[in-house]
């Protein structure tokens, strides 16, 4: 096939030659204005705040506390990247006593996450009262089927509204090494004099009965301590929703009771435990040198990454004499939510990755990788020590009462009783001036009956 040739340029007439360059005049222009479009619209040319180079495809930041657990995100949110492929979300950890003052500050300006880990109960308030959270009522449909007791730790305490998922929730009991409970030819206390026998047993073999520790870094693990052991002591439920109606006090005998029991127990506790760092009794325990850890759920993961070979089982503390609760109490309480932060540009993208934090995808990854308690309703831990310690929070729960109702004002009633707790453990004061200090530091906020 012959092919015509087309005029030369230089043969055409003046008017041809003048048409062929008003028209390609015309093309170069509808070009440019095409690139210059093209660069202006959404997902085009250089990615905008949260936007990566992929056209249209969002990055989310997502704060937490948790340093340890940044693997265990990455793969848990890969997961969530896979079903939602235009959102990426980039987990950014702090320092856990840093990160509270990290987020307020953040949240208050243009530079904070879209979606924060929050802290429960009186943690999340000031967050809330700021007004820095997004309300997820009537937007995460499957919050409805939570727990309420875990809701709790993600409402706001004056408005009741729902401002976070709610992640995981903590167990507390004592864990114990079963090779030395069978070289001591102990068993699971069933009393509380058994348990007192299994401490001056160990102790008598050179082994340190309970691992605990006092020291600086470490106050707050003594009202997990105290709750632990004085829970049944001081009556449990009834006595918390007694003080919450203004009817009994912290300087009732039976709390006042349960504190003198920490005391009594001192002499089963490493030597000058006042100096003890939580290092120090998470390596006394993992070596096998401390047979028995009052702690919660949340520290069996790090003491079997310590030593994997470790036989760990649990017990709930035999309620002591004279307690007015017959049956061994498992105490808990909702670790956290992850909530969206009212600043985000990212709103509907943020909502997206909360809402999946509500599925049983996400409730099975956190406790698979993470090795922890999932609030999402439905999943059960494979791990078998840990559906243990969950049968028995949903057979005979009862919450952590200092840190569920006694963290939204100033002085911090837990913050007051573990410092006391220290001083009665140095030898500078005693049970019923520990109450007393307690009672006084929290009737300074709290209203009974509000």
């Amino acid at each position: 096939m012959r092919y015509r040739r087309l005029p030369a340029l230089a043969a055409a007439s003046p008017e041809t030659r003048k048409a062929r360059r008003r028209t390609r005049w015309i093309a170069g222009a509808v070009g440019a204005l095409a690139l210059t479009l093209a660069a202006c619209a959404p997902g085009g040319g250089a990615a905008g705040p949260g936007e990566t180079a992929d056209a249209g495809k969002v990055t989310l930041s997502l704060w937490s506390w948790r340093v340890e657990d940044v693997k265990a995100y990455e793969k848990i949110l890969a997961a969530f990247e896979k079903s939602h492929p235009r959102i990426h979300v980039e987990f950014k950890a702090f320092q856990a006593t840093e990160y509270n003052n990290i987020l307020a500050t953040g949240l208050s300006g243009a530079d904070g996450p879209d979606v924060a880990q929050l802290r429960a109960y009186g943690g999340l308030q000031p967050l809330v009262e700021a007004g820095q959270l997004v309300p997820l009522d009537g937007k995460v449909d499957a919050l409805s089927g939570f727990d309420p007791k875990l809701l709790e730790g993600a409402k706001g305490h004056k408005d009741g509204k729902i401002y976070g998922v709610p992640f995981a929730y903590q167990t507390l009991q004592v864990l114990y090494n079963k090779k030395l409970f069978a070289d001591n030819g102990i068993r699971p206390p069933a009393t509380w004099d058994e348990m007192i026998a299994a401490a001056r047993k160990l102790k008598a073999a050179g082994i340190t009965p309970f691992a605990v520790a006092a020291g600086p870094d470490a106050t707050w693990t003594l009202p997990i301590v105290h709750e632990i052991f004085g829970n049944a002591r001081y009556g449990s439920t009834k006595f918390r929703d007694a003080v919450l109606s203004g009817d009994k006090k912290f300087t009732d005998p039976g709390f006042t009771a349960s504190i003198k029991l920490i005391k009594d127990l001192e002499p089963y506790f490493p030597k000058n435990v006042v100096a003890v760092k939580i290092p120090d009794v998470q390596a006394l325990f993992a070596t096998g040198k401390a047979a028995m850890y009052p702690t919660g759920s949340f520290d069996l993961a790090p003491v079997l990454q310590a030593n994997p070979s470790l036989e760990v089982g649990a017990f709930q503390v035999p309620p002591p004499p004279g307690s007015p609760v017959s049956t061994p109490v498992t105490p808990g309480w909702a670790d956290g939510s992850f909530g969206i932060n009212a600043k985000s540009p990212h709103q509907a993208e943020a909502l997206e990755l909360v809402k999946w934090m509500a599925t049983p995808e996400f409730g099975r990854l956190y406790a698979t990788e993470l090795k922890q308690l999932s609030a999402v309703p439905g999943v059960s831990p494979s791990d078998p020590l840990l559906a243990e310690m969950a049968a028995g929070y949903a057979a005979h729960g009862a919450p952590y009462m200092l840190l569920v109702d006694f963290r939204y004002g100033q002085p911090n009633g837990d913050a007051v009783f573990r410092d006391e707790l220290q001083k009665m453990l140095a030898g500078q004061t005693d049970p019923a001036a520990v109450a007393e200090s307690l009672q006084k530091g929290v009737e300074q906020w709290f209203k009974p009956g509000n």
